[in-house]
């Protein structure tokens, strides 16, 4: 306001003084309007002038090289941790995926041992159009596993170089975050693979059910042919 005041105060005196300058001279000769406009600019870039110097500017800070790379260095691990959580994402849901499309093909594969003997050809044949078919399905989710596996490792990798390039730049904050958003990454994916792990166990279980099982069945079957062709025989010596 002081500043404000000193200002109006200045531009009073210079417009007052100029009426003086303008009322002692002839209008013909010296052509006051003239004279009147550059005094009144000169009266208002002093006003403004002053007026400005009262007004705190706020400074644009100037970062150094330094400042700027360890912000780039922080962008860097932000998109990294985003790559890492997405492909995180995925291959949990393609495993828990592929987990459950293996117990499926177990509980078919047993459920069709338990009624071996039991079933009509037709039946039969049905029940293994299903079964080949829930393999293929394992076979496609196993694909898909592999796939994402392979782009997760990449974002742990890149996301392991974005750590310690943080470090590096002296972003320490931004590569100790980085560090535990990939230690939990690596626990999340190592929880889901004990699912896999689990179904494939089970069905390495029930594959070899199937081996004994059918040799058994398979064994039944000559021992029965065997019994009927018998009697055929001893008729035929007699």
């Amino acid at each position: 306001m002081a500043a404000l005041r000193r200002g109006i105060a200045y531009f009073s005196f210079l417009r007052g003084f100029a009426r003086v300058l303008l009322s002692s001279r002839k209008p013909a000769v010296h052509k006051p309007a003239r004279w009147t406009k550059l005094l009144f600019a000169g009266v208002a870039t002093a006003g403004v002038g002053g007026g400005l110097c009262a007004v705190p500017f706020q400074k644009v800070e100037n970062f150094s090289h330094e400042a700027l790379i360890k912000r780039a260095a922080s962008l860097v691990t932000d998109s990294s941790s985003a790559f890492l959580s997405q492909t995180t994402l995925a291959l949990i849901n393609a495993i828990t995926e592929y987990a459950k499309a293996v117990h499926t093909l177990v509980a078919l594969q047993r459920r069709y041992l338990a009624s071996l003997g039991k079933l009509t050809p037709a039946e039969e044949d049905s029940i293994w159009q299903v079964i080949i078919g829930q393999r293929a399905q394992v076979n496609d989710r196993q694909n898909e596993c592999k796939h994402f596996e392979s782009t997760w490792v990449n974002a742990v990798r890149l996301c392991e170089m974005a750590a310690e390039a943080a470090y590096i730049s002296g972003a320490e904050h931004a590569s100790i975050t980085m560090t535990t958003n990939i230690q939990v990454a690596q626990s999340q994916v190592e929880e889901a693979q004990k699912l896999s792990l689990d179904a494939d166990k089970k069905l390495a279980e029930t594959k070899v059910k199937e081996v004994e099982r059918m040799t058994q069945h398979a064994a039944s079957l000559e021992s029965n042919n065997d019994e009927e062709e018998v009697p055929e025989a001893y008729l035929r010596e007699d």
